[in-house]
């Protein structure tokens, strides 16, 4: 059990002792220079010793005033940061968005200083993964889900529908499906099998582009989207790519879709549990999502076969 002297006749001291002044301490604290005095001699009479050497002008600590000023003197401002602390995160509001990894990388992240203008008092926390998240027990606000669902027990609301076609560099010599055949071909492989299950394959894009004699399977391959769209960007090869997650690249003019057919993919949804409509957390990320990141639709494709 701590046995203290009141805390205020300790924040008398605290300032009196490193002011050298009790007029002064009584201006910091809001009091009456009398009620400084009164407060340090009720803990001098406690203490049993003077902590001040008092002169008609001025104070001066005794030996006894300076070995327990020190101390105080780091308590009081150790308190005063914990007590700032708990302020600033009680005024700062985090929202909490899961996304793919792929998604998180290409549309989300270079987006953020639109979210920082629209809400500047909350702070993003961006959870980047292809294993959804578990949002009913609240381990994120909202997640962006790619598929029809179901999600039972979450309201889903479409964000962009994603296609795929072959996308490859300005400077490749790519121009008709017939080029293929003398291309690196990249494919994107081992990601998490819910995504894998429903990205197109070369194999799928020939038999749509009537290609009988590409070899499909020989190429590069990536485990994720990221590194295959990286590896495009520099020239390696040609990818069947998300072209809502290239759709800067292709308006730039950095990348090219040189042919169709394209193949649809699934939607992205903004899901959310039903009953945290009205959260802020969920409102501001619904906003930002669905005001931003549904205009990144895929540009449409050329039909040159």
């Amino acid at each position: 059990m701590r046995r203290l002297p009141p805390l205020g006749s300790l924040r008398a001291f605290e300032a009196a002792g490193r002011l050298q002044s009790f007029k002064r301490a009584a201006g910091e604290l809001g009091v009456t220079p009398t009620a400084i005095s009164h407060r340090i001699r009720q803990l001098e009479a406690d203490l049993g010793v003077a902590l001040f050497v008092r002169q008609t002008r001025k104070v001066t600590l005794t030996p006894e005033g300076r070995a327990l000023l020190a101390p105080l003197r780091t308590a009081f401002d150790d308190m005063t940061e914990a007590v700032e602390n708990v302020r600033h995160r009680t005024t700062r509001r985090v929202a909490t968005l899961s996304a793919t990894t792929a998604l998180s990388a290409r549309l989300l992240v270079p987006r953020i200083p639109g979210f920082r203008a629209r809400h500047p008092g909350w702070d993003l926390r961006l959870h980047a993964s292809d294993e959804p998240v578990d949002l009913m027990a609240g381990e994120a606000d909202v997640a962006i889900r790619y598929g029809r669902g179901p999600f039972p027990g979450l309201t889903a609301l479409p964000v962009l529908t994603e296609g795929f076609a072959p996308v490859c560099s300005v400077h490749l010599p790519i121009r008709r499906p017939q080029d293929l055949t003398g291309a690196t071909l990249l494919h994107i492989r081992g990601l998490h099998s819910t995504l894998e299950a429903v990205l197109p394959s070369w194999s799928a894009w020939a038999r749509k582009a009537g290609l009988r004699m590409l070899d499909t399977e020989g190429g590069i391959s990536f485990s994720d989207e990221t590194s295959a769209i990286q590896a495009v960007i520099a020239g390696h090869g040609v990818a069947l790519l998300s072209l809502p997650l290239v759709a800067a690249e292709l308006a730039s003019g950095a990348l090219v879709q040189p042919f169709g057919p394209a193949i649809e993919g699934l939607p992205y949804n903004l899901v959310y549990p039903a009953d945290t409509e009205d959260q802020p957390a969920v409102a501001v990320l619904r906003s930002w999502v669905m005001e931003e990141i549904s205009a990144a639709r895929p540009l449409a494709p050329p039909d040159n076969r």
